[in-house]
């Protein structure tokens, strides 16, 4: 499997950067895992939200392959159980394409994005900080990962 998570946002905080480099390293040979940044577009006066995003997803865009499977972390998307969550990516290593899970910028995603995407997830009601929520996903697929392999680290 190939999984990718594309994150909107750079320069993040140190704690950031130690959780999600941490988690990386023990999913990075399972899911054949890699994080791949976009820079955000510096807003202005004179950009709309919109503009931004739509220019965001351009540069995603391009990094997507057009057989790739595209999921959007979205507040609207179907939020999983954790167990759900190791099924859905049990479901995921059986298809046999590239998986992109893409978290938006400031401004979130723009419907284009929503539109190429082949699922919506969420994880969480709340709005959630961007360098939070990319420690919250990849920390999520470790313990998916754990649960398919039958490794104690998640208890219930």
């Amino acid at each position: 499997m190939v999984l990718r998570l594309i994150c909107v946002g750079g320069r993040m905080p140190q704690w950031v950067q130690q959780g999600t480099g941490e988690y990386s390293k023990r999913i990075r040979h399972e899911l054949g895992f890699s994080m791949l940044e976009i820079s955000a577009v510096r807003r202005s006066k004179s950009m709309s939200p919109t503009a931004c995003r739509e220019k965001e997803a351009n540069e995603i865009l391009k990094r997507i392959g057009s057989g790739d499977y595209v999921i959007a972390l979205d507040v609207q998307g179907k939020t999983f159980s954790t167990e759900e969550l190791a099924l859905e990516l049990g479901r995921l290593r059986s298809i046999g394409q590239p998986v992109n899970l893409v978290i938006g910028g400031p401004d979130g995603l723009s419907e284009q994005i929503r539109l190429r995407a082949n699922a919506n997830w969420s994880l969480s009601r709340l709005t959630l900080p961007h360098g939070l929520v990319r420690i919250l996903i990849i920390e999520q697929l470790y313990r998916a990962v754990s649960i398919l392999q039958g490794h104690p680290y998640h208890r219930r």
